[in-house]
């Protein structure tokens, strides 16, 4: 019986840490954002991104195409958009759950404090 119980015990912890990274690397929810590309206006989203990791948006990383607009953070974590790639240049952070800005935002990459 104890054997068991100690079995379970440790699965369960096992599960635990396992399941931990995971959270911890990755904000949860989507990152949407609008970019144009040959007259078309398309819109892209970020599904779990990574978190503490510099994003390029791949979308307008060619210095030739216009930058990212109107993006909208439905992630658990603040978003922090930048101008240029890398995440260099102006920055304009995004509350998580709802933050959101019009046309005139224009970035190229995103960070995710979470």
């Amino acid at each position: 019986m104890r054997f068991r119980t100690s079995l379970a015990a440790a699965l369960g912890a096992l599960a635990l840490v396992v399941t931990l990274p995971t959270s911890a690397n990755a904000a949860t929810g989507q990152f949407a954002f609008t970019y144009n590309r040959d007259g078309k206006t398309i819109e892209a989203t970020l599904h779990d991104p990574k978190a503490r990791e510099c994003i390029d948006l791949d979308e307008v990383a060619d210095p030739s195409t216009t930058p990212a607009h109107s993006p909208r953070n439905r992630t658990n974590s603040i978003a922090t958009v930048f101008t240029d790639l890398e995440c260099e240049g102006e920055s304009f952070p995004l509350k998580a759950h709802s933050g959101h800005a019009g046309e005139g935002l224009k970035f190229r990459s995103v960070l995710f404090n979470q």
